[in-house]
């Protein structure tokens, strides 16, 4: 921290220059690292054990839980990846998290005949993750 002399005479704490390590991002990024082992989880169950999965005939959409299995397990690793480099403050950390954040709500809006509750949950936990990377730092004026 450094200080600066204002105009009224007072000494003002300035900020450090790191504006893109806040609360908001260290929260994100533990949401992306938690959301991204769900993900893991969920393609390992729909890969190894797809009979595992309860697949419902009257869906406009149907899939090969197979390979959806393998979706989300990448997708799961790069939504860690991506919390992992949150860590160091990077803005193009910010935005890779929303961007895999946003295909991680659609992969799993299109999980949701599969396992509802699951999706429904890891869907919102994206929301929250691109809420808290879009919300910036505010800076108090002193």
């Amino acid at each position: 921290m450094t200080s600066s002399v204002t105009d009224a005479g007072r000494t003002a704490q300035a900020p450090e220059n790191r504006p893109f390590v806040t609360g908001w991002t260290v929260f994100a990024a533990i949401m992306l690292i938690a959301g991204g082992i769900m993900a893991i989880f969920e393609g390992i169950a729909g890969i190894a054990k797809d009979s595992l999965i309860v697949v419902t005939r009257h869906y406009v959409y149907s899939m090969n839980t197979t390979g959806w299995g393998w979706i989300h397990l990448i997708l799961g690793v790069v939504l860690v990846l991506a919390g992992v480099a949150l860590f160091s403050g990077a803005a193009w950390a910010r935005a890779v998290g929303v961007v895999v954040a946003g295909l991680g709500m659609i992969a799993n809006f299109l999980w949701l005949p599969y396992y509802p509750f699951w999706a429904v949950v890891l869907i919102a936990l994206d929301v929250f993750v691109i809420w808290a990377l879009c919300v910036g730092t505010v800076r108090k004026e002193t």
